[in-house]
């Protein structure tokens, strides 16, 4: 038998068990959020809610952000009441939060209901890591931690796949289809669950929430510490607009349905959510091959060439409306991602200090938080101003001095882009063409793919002058 077959023999039910619960909440997640800046914003005359940019941008970037934030406080929730009350509580809230986003129409209705949604998310991250880590040792984490990455990956790129072909349809299924597979979870808490053991302990809940601040601060004191995170929120702040601006970008300038006609494929079968489903299949394929190739080098400089590689990746996406290429671009992004994001977490545990190990990991959801929030930012009026074709639109109608009505509740975006076509004598295919060579808002690449650049050379620059020639030279280069 080999060492593999044994370890997997060891792995207990409740591993399993945690991490089919894990697969299917990411597959309702990412289902529903690789679309969500295209519900938020697509015309409503598509079932989408019309909203601008900016109001995007401020729904997904705060909402995201508390998503990796409030796990400091669902955490202490789990510990207090217990993990499969949690779960239950977050299966639930995700079902509700699925409904009501799906069936609100005002801004500050769906703002709510995805903060809501994002409270689901947050009382379920921390129990399931968790639960991952009660359930291996020494011997089987790095094989148990390596099938959990696996299984958000699947559920990472089923999700989206199918959302992609059932957005063109209706945006219900959409919703109806994060609904169904997180409820699924039920089967898997209510009889295959056990609950872990857990310490009494009588201290209160806000003492727990007090501690974990506590805890923050005081890794925050370490400047250094401090300093490489905020390098690490700038990566994240590209990272993200594979979920922000990438399928808004694709919706607007890439011909999908002549794409899909040259492979034989019918029209709609091939979406903007559906290729950005593609990086976590190119993440399922070659995790294993890219891993193996930067365990070799120390973790900073992993990262700092994993992230180069990734604004590569993001350059590509950005720069071009022919299709094979966006998706060469989303292979390099992934194999970006690849190489520096599992070794952000192995560098932040090699340099806390051996009594501090549990305190610093608490906090790497800090950058992923900012930049978040930040990558929202990025993804409002600059992306709008820059690359989003209805704002490039009004421009130019501006600028020729028609006399448009406005977008309305009885007149839609289509509404306008019709209208606007139709004065300038263009087709829907010449409008946009005419409109990329006029405004190039293939430009939007350099902002995104120049913060990717900027934290590479900062993390350079972080290992050769702040860290010194002593840490540079203690790992194996």
């Amino acid at each position: 038998m080999s060492s593999f077959t044994k370890v997997i023999r060891k792995l207990p039910r409740e591993f399993w068990v945690s991490n089919l619960m894990e697969l299917f909440e990411r597959w309702a997640w990412y289902g529903f959020y690789n679309s969500f800046a295209l519900y938020l914003t697509l015309s409503k005359d598509t079932g989408a809610l019309g909203f601008s940019q900016a109001q995007k941008a401020a729904i997904m970037g705060t909402g995201s952000m508390l998503l990796y934030f409030l796990p400091l406080i669902t955490g202490a929730i789990a510990d207090r009441i217990g993990f499969k009350k949690v779960l239950i509580l977050s299966f639930t809230t995700y079902i509700i939060g699925f409904y009501i986003t799906g069936n609100l129409e005002s801004y500050a209705a769906v703002y709510a209901a995805y903060l809501f949604l994002a409270f689901a998310g947050a009382l379920f991250k921390p129990i399931i890591s968790g639960m991952i880590a009660k359930t291996t040792d020494e011997e089987t984490s790095s094989i148990g931690f390596g099938i959990f990455y696996m299984m958000i990956n699947i559920g990472g790129f089923i999700g989206p796949f199918i959302a992609g072909m059932l957005y063109k349809l209706n945006w219900n299924y959409v919703f109806l289809m994060s609904i169904i597979t997180v409820g699924l979870n039920y089967i898997f808490v209510f009889f295959f669950f056990k609950e872990p053991g857990r310490e009494k302990s009588t201290v209160t809940f806000l003492n727990n929430v007090g501690h974990a601040l506590k805890n923050i601060w005081i890794t925050l004191l370490d400047f250094k510490y401090v300093l490489f995170l905020v390098i690490m929120a700038a990566f994240w702040t590209a990272f993200n607009q594979l979920f922000y601006s990438f399928p808004v970008f694709l919706e607007d300038w890439a011909d999908l349905d002549a794409f899909a006609e040259t492979l034989g494929i019918g029209p709609g079968k091939i979406t903007a959510v559906t290729i950005t489903s593609l990086d976590a299949f190119f993440i399922i394929a070659f995790q294993i091959i890219v891993s193996t190739i930067a365990m070799r080098y120390k973790p900073l400089h992993a990262m700092m060439t994993g992230i180069a590689i990734l604004a590569v990746g993001v350059g590509l996406m950005f720069f071009t409306q022919m299709v094979w290429l966006t998706i060469f671009g989303v292979l390099i992004f992934s194999i970006g991602e690849m190489a520096s994001s599992p070794k952000f977490t192995e560098y932040i545990g090699r340099i806390a200090p051996p009594d501090k190990k549990a305190l610093y990991m608490g906090t790497s959801f800090l950058p992923i938080a900012a930049g978040h929030k930040l990558a929202g930012v990025l993804s409002g009026d600059l992306y709008a101003n820059i690359a989003e074709k209805f704002t490039l639109l009004t421009q130019e109608v501006e600028k020729r001095g028609f006399d448009l009505p406005e977008v309305s509740e009885t007149f839609t975006q289509t509404d306008y882009l019709n209208m606007a076509g139709s004065q300038m004598q263009m087709s829907r295919g010449e409008l946009t063409q005419f409109l990329w060579d006029t405004y190039h808002p293939e430009r939007i690449w350099m902002v995104y793919s120049g913060i990717a650049v900027g934290a590479a050379i900062c993390l350079f620059l972080y290992d050769r002058f702040v860290m010194g020639e002593k840490q540079v030279n203690s790992y194996k280069l």
